[in-house]
């Protein structure tokens, strides 16, 4: 008994203070017409807002699943359009019977960032018609690796991070050519050599694969243009490239099979790991 009169007499004074707000919200409700449609107008605001509010953290929350079928569809699209292309011989002329380029969507299970070679684990395999020499881009087209190894649910890329991959590209504008490699380090920092003195190199330049790249579909952003510096014999340009994928935040890509750059691809064989001991090391 003495606890609850102890109790009382600890919380009585904001239920007081409670009880008699929502008398004076009574009161003033009944007081006039007028009162009782402003009250009506608050209510009806206070309620809107709070609705909206729960709407935005329900599609927060669903952003993820909302990004994977999104990359999807974005995959689907992609098919059908080569497919289209395909129907039409008045749009490309060639004797060549080369098959359409595949898009599979997929998600990283695991993305290394801190080695010299770095690797991504796919949940996506062999069932799912992924093959070794697919190119892994982002839902936007920047490049992000190659696919090197596949067991039946999953498959391995070798990350555009990676101090041994080195792409054929050009700049976008100029078109000159030269290579561009990761010097390690910094994972948002590419490098693109080996560029000719006389082309002409703005900051905010855009550098894409070429037609002949190994790796990536023809026109594949690699990344921007920083800044540019003459070699000591001031003969070619090396530019400092912001990479165009921020490999630190990706979660779905999509992988392209581009028969097209498979004769290019053969004229160099890369050892690979096996599948099972580079899951293992990332679970």
């Amino acid at each position: 008994m003495h606890k609850l009169i102890y109790f009382i007499k600890k919380v009585y004074v904001p239920f007081l203070f409670l009880f008699i707000e929502l008398l004076a919200i009574y009161l003033y409700a009944s007081a006039s017409p007028y009162s009782q449609s402003r009250l009506l107008s608050f209510s009806h605001h206070l309620t809107g807002w709070s609705s909206a509010l729960f709407v935005r953290i329900g599609s927060y929350f669903s952003l993820e699943q909302d990004n994977i079928v999104l990359t999807e569809r974005i995959a689907e699209l992609e098919s059908r359009l080569d497919q289209y292309q395909n129907l039409m011989p008045e749009v490309v002329e060639s004797e060549l019977d080369l098959p359409p380029t595949m898009y599979v969507a997929a998600r990283i299970v695991s993305n290394s960032l801190n080695r010299s070679q770095n690797y991504i684990v796919i949940n996506k395999g062999i069932e799912d018609d992924v093959r070794i020499g697919m190119s892994v881009l982002t839902p936007e087209g920047y490049a992000v690796g190659y696919v090197t190894n596949c067991s039946q649910n999953f498959a391995i890329a070798s990350s555009i991070l990676s101090t041994s991959l080195k792409v054929s590209a050009r700049l976008s504008e100029d078109r000159s050519s030269g290579l561009a490699y990761w010097g390690g380090g910094d994972v948002h920092t590419f490098y693109f050599s080996d560029v000719t003195k006389y082309a002409q190199i703005d900051v905010g330049d855009t550098v894409e694969a070429m037609d002949f790249s190994e790796y990536f579909p023809a026109g594949t952003i690699i990344g921007r243009v920083e800044s540019k510096e003459l070699n000591e014999e001031q003969t070619m340009y090396t530019c400092r490239l912001r990479l165009a994928a921020d490999l630190s935040r990706i979660d779905n890509v999509i992988l392209v099979d581009n028969h097209q750059i498979d004769q290019v691809r053969q004229l160099k064989r890369e050892p690979v790991p096996p599948i099972d001991s580079m899951v293992d090391a990332n679970n």
